[in-house]
């Protein structure tokens, strides 16, 4: 990486060169896109490429070569952990002569993680939409998570995370990037509420925080565990966490679990989720869990609306889309409140 400077070639232009199906090592008849808003990913129906925007964000900075080239690694390395055999590795971008080929001899322009492409359909929130999710698939999942929580990375550092004034500078940083949003997607009753018995939590219950950082319980987590990040097959695959911002994966177990059940909730399966918990408890003798977990369910709930709100600051956004964020966004925040309301 040392000596990278920024991208000769802007993203437009190297978008464009992508989609041109000739210059794919399995030569795809076509290529299908996906964009996000950090990330525009190329299918061949049997790889995907995934590129990142050259942006700042402040929480998230890919808006240098040498971050971009980081983070693709970084994202291979620690999605390897739970999703074996889907991320193939990290590919060089480069430019011959006026033409962007795959790990050529030029100058590299980018970088794109290179993972294998998976049916949508077997995704859990697409099987759940189906009614296709059962118990006994809820214990698998849970099986594959508790392993990977028992040997996860953690540390003196990590632990530092979950400290109760860390976490609140997290919650606060929350609450003012939603202040914009009230009466938009969140009532003012809703927002005071749930600040308030979020820093009333944060504040009677230290305790509970230093607790789960003396049993050992805050790991080098997923930072993202969401229905549509699990794909049913053999084996599962738990793929996608976050890799641009350790403050975002270094937590509570919790906080990872209480992720899951809170989108179950979302989709309107407590049965499931409450499913999901006791079989988490069981299998890692956690019981702990449960002090804290409503506090970070409704963390994640407040951030899912947040992210949702978020959108809305998009002028390209076409309306429909402009009213479904809204929605979405609305039911987070009735979500964290019910959860604020068990504190």
């Amino acid at each position: 990486m040392k000596g990278l400077a920024d991208s000769p070639m802007d993203t437009a232009t190297l978008k464009a060169a992508l989609f041109n199906p000739a210059i794919y090592p399995d030569c795809p008849q076509k290529i299908e896109f996906v964009e996000t808003h950090i990330s525009l990913l190329f299918l061949t129906g049997t790889h995907v490429y995934k590129v990142k925007k050259p942006v700042n964000f402040g929480f998230l900075d890919f808006s240098s070569l040498e971050k971009r080239e980081y983070y693709c690694h970084q994202e291979v390395s620690l999605n390897r952990r739970l999703a074996e055999g889907l991320y193939l590795g990290v590919v060089r971008l480069t430019e011959d002569e006026g033409r962007v080929t795959f790990d050529g001899k030029g100058e590299a322009v980018d970088f794109a993680v290179k993972m294998k492409q998976i049916s949508e359909a077997f995704l859990l929130d697409q099987l759940l939409r189906r009614g296709e999710v059962t118990p006994e698939m809820v214990e698998a999942v849970t099986e594959k998570l508790v392993r990977f929580y028992t040997v996860a990375q953690t540390s003196d550092y990590i632990k530092s995370f979950a400290r109760p004034e860390r976490i609140k500078q997290d919650t606060d940083e929350n609450f003012e990037q939603t202040e914009a949003f009230v009466g938009l997607t969140i009532s003012e009753k809703i927002f005071y509420e749930v600040r308030e018995k979020t820093n009333d939590f944060l504040r009677r219950r230290k305790e509970a925080f230093y607790r789960r950082i003396a049993s050992d319980r805050i790991r080098d987590c997923h930072g993202d565990l969401r229905l549509e990040h699990i794909f049913w097959g053999d084996p599962i695959l738990i793929f996608d966490c976050i890799e641009f911002n350790e403050r975002f994966r270094y937590t509570d177990v919790a906080a990872d679990i209480g992720f899951l059940a809170m989108d179950l909730d979302y989709h309107g399966r407590e049965d499931l989720s409450e499913e999901f918990l006791r079989g988490h408890v069981a299998k890692s003798g956690d019981g702990g869990l449960m002090d804290v977990l409503d506090f970070y369910r409704c963390y994640r709930a407040y951030v899912r609306g947040k992210v949702e709100s978020l959108r809305l600051e998009d002028p390209s956004l076409p309306s429909e889309d402009r009213e479904e964020a809204k929605h979405r966004a609305q039911k987070y925040f009735l979500l964290a409140h019910r959860y604020a309301g068990r504190f």
